[in-house]
């Protein structure tokens, strides 16, 4: 059933958006720390994206929930795409320097809050009510294929310059805009509602009156954020494990391997018993593979520690996205998942920012070793204070309250 042709496009567009999200990252990383040398500099990128995010989530869940989702999708896609062309412009004309990065960036991030979203709202639409959890772990698949493949394509095509890795960046993002625009929904989108203050908050509201969504999506926010180590991998790959930008690509792409093995087990075996306490289980462990990647000197210990926490991330992320989705009716889909992708954009982005600001005041390696074991810490309250997030059971079996 999740072979239709309508997943298939949505699986492939969203494998080459979060594909090109990748290439920009390692890029833009290598290539400001190239510029700057200051590990603040990198931490700064992820502010850059994350303070688009902070200002539009809201406007940008009612648009999801207002207009044809696949529409707005394209829009975002295509606006990327342009921001890259800007990249690959001022980088063969000579004249693109740090704050020229920066603004892009912030673009990128801006187009990034209304899409990402949209895509979580658009996907229950595309296949049945009950593929949901299979068809969540593939998407996830999807997005750990990009991680795997777009890190490591950055790193080579930075070596024949930014140039040419920020035009293939625009031409992956004008494709993916291409094929959502063929995509069929299983069902019809929701009624529009009229715009009011009222339904431009209903996302916070219903995620507050509801406690499964608010222990998942908090979950990820408190956790993530001092867990990742991201935004440090520049100066892990040249200052500690002595490598290149191909390291670097390699580096990035190691958590996805991991994950995107675990998300093919769970697409072919999703969780049926105890997926609550799974999900908590993923997230100290997490925890401790940060740790461990933080104290590692050795670059395949390294790589190890990073595909344990990419597979230990993407299980518990499944399970969190599943619930989130299924607990939502459609109508509301688009505004919850507006504030969900703000705290996973709040958990990455400014935790990147975290880590820049952490590593620059205490080093980079008491920097990755105490956030690790701060999730850890995180995923054992939170197992207290949400009970009844971590008694869930069989995700087939969540469905939305009334």
């Amino acid at each position: 059933m999740l072979r239709q042709p309508a997943f298939l496009r949505f699986w492939l567009a969203r494998t080459l958006s979060t594909a090109a999200f990748q290439i920009v990252a390692v890029v833009v990383g290598w290539q400001i720390f190239t510029l700057t040398g200051s590990t603040l500099q990198l931490g700064l990128i992820g502010l850059m994206q994350f303070i688009p995010m902070l200002l539009l989530t809201i406007p940008a869940g009612h648009v999801a929930d207002q207009y044809d989702r696949r529409s707005v999708v394209r829009v975002c896609q295509a606006v990327q795409a342009v921001a890259a062309a800007a990249l690959a412009l001022g980088s063969v004309q000579g004249w693109l320097g740090a704050h020229g990065i920066f603004a892009a960036v912030a673009v990128i991030g801006a187009a990034r809050t209304f899409e990402s979203p949209t895509v979580s709202a658009l996907l229950p639409g595309v296949v049945p009510t009950e593929s949901l959890p299979s068809a969540f772990a593939l998407s996830a698949s999807a997005i750990q294929t990009a991680t795997i493949l777009g890190p490591a394509i950055g790193g080579a095509l930075y070596i024949a310059g930014p140039t040419l890795a920020y035009g293939a960046i625009a031409l992956v993002f004008a494709l993916a805009s291409l094929l959502v625009g063929g995509i069929r929904l299983e069902r019809a989108p929701p009624a529009r509602e009229p715009p009011s203050l009222a339904t431009l908050l209903s996302g916070f509201t219903y995620i507050r009156h509801h406690r499964i969504v608010l222990g998942a999506i908090s979950l990820d926010l408190f956790a993530v954020l001092l867990g990742g180590a991201t935004a440090l991998l520049p100066v892990y790959a040249r200052d500690i494990l002595h490598t290149t930008p191909v390291g670097l690509g390699v580096l990035r792409a190691a958590p996805a391997v991991g994950a995107l093995l675990t998300s093919f087990a769970l697409a072919r075996h999703p969780l049926k018993h105890r997926a609550g306490a799974k999900m908590f289980l993923a997230v100290g462990l997490f925890g401790l593979a940060t740790v461990a990647f933080g104290l590692s000197t050795s670059f395949p210990l390294s790589l190890v520690a990073l595909a344990v926490l990419g597979a230990a991330d993407v299980l518990s992320m499944v399970v969190r996205s599943s619930l989130v989705q299924l607990q939502t009716p459609d109508a509301m889909r688009g505004r919850v998942s507006a504030v969900n992708s703000m705290f996973v954009g709040t958990s990455n982005q400014l935790g990147e920012f975290e880590s820049g600001v952490t590593a620059s005041l205490l080093g980079t390696v008491p920097a990755v070793v105490l956030g690790g074991l701060g999730t850890v810490a995180v995923a054992l309250l939170w197992s207290r204070l949400f009970p009844a997030l971590r008694d869930v059971d069989d995700l087939a079996k969540v469905r939305a309250p009334g």
